[in-house]
């Protein structure tokens, strides 16, 4: 009977609620029962899930108990914190919004929740009508750049060419324009140059024509 009763403890010692004298007499039962030895191996998955769901769990607590004097001071400021950080990036959103395209390139600086600082640049070229805004955000590998762009010279291909600080050149991203279409295009792309060595932006036609130059303050 007892031999039935230690076959019943597997899941139990398992999930490690056995108290210490039950769990030494199932261990030793385990060196005599490869059946249990078995079960206790494929008890293995569920324990570590349960025990990771215990952790992220919160402790209980006493329906009675009642918060510490500084406890709603504490709440407080971390609303208040909130609601600054919340003001901040609605004001920095803000004046990327309002950046206007005029012939000299307009600059904005907007910091996203990760803490990087994106730099939005606008210019409109009188002589092609071409409009873009370049937003770039420094990475480990260079920038990440996103281009909008207003063209309605179409149809034709055209590219962004990043221009280093060196003189080189690449291609960040290249779009088709459609036929007689002025609404704004977005494309996104990428250069190993960071934001720093980079010396402005051109956007030109596949045959090298240039639309509009844009450049970083």
């Amino acid at each position: 009977m007892r031999s039935l009763e230690r076959h019943r403890d597997v899941g139990a010692y398992a999930l490690g609620v056995l108290d210490e004298a039950e769990a030494f007499r199932f261990e030793d039962h385990l060196m005599e029962c490869p059946s249990c030895a078995a079960q206790v191996t494929e008890f293995g998955p569920a324990t570590r899930q349960l025990m990771l769901y215990r952790r992220s769990t919160p402790q209980l607590v006493h329906p009675l108990a009642k918060p510490g004097p500084r406890m709603l001071d504490r709440l407080l400021s971390q609303v208040a914190a909130r609601k600054r950080a919340g003001r901040r990036r609605t004001l920095f959103a803000l004046a990327a919004s309002v950046v206007c395209a005029v012939s000299a390139p307009a600059v904005a600086i907007v910091a996203d929740d990760g803490g990087k600082a994106a730099v939005s640049i606008a210019a409109t070229d009188e002589r092609s009508g071409v409009w873009a805004r370049v937003t770039t955000e420094d990475e480990a590998w260079g920038s990440q750049v996103e281009l909008k762009v207003k063209d309605g010279a179409g149809p034709r291909a055209c590219r962004l060419v990043v221009v280093g600080r060196d003189g080189s050149e690449e291609t960040a991203t290249s779009w088709s324009v459609p036929r007689h279409d002025a609404r704004p295009h977005t494309m996104r792309g990428g250069s190993a140059l960071h934001p720093e060595e980079i010396a402005r932006y051109e956007v030109r036609t596949v045959d090298g024509e240039h639309l509009v130059t844009l450049r970083p303050r």
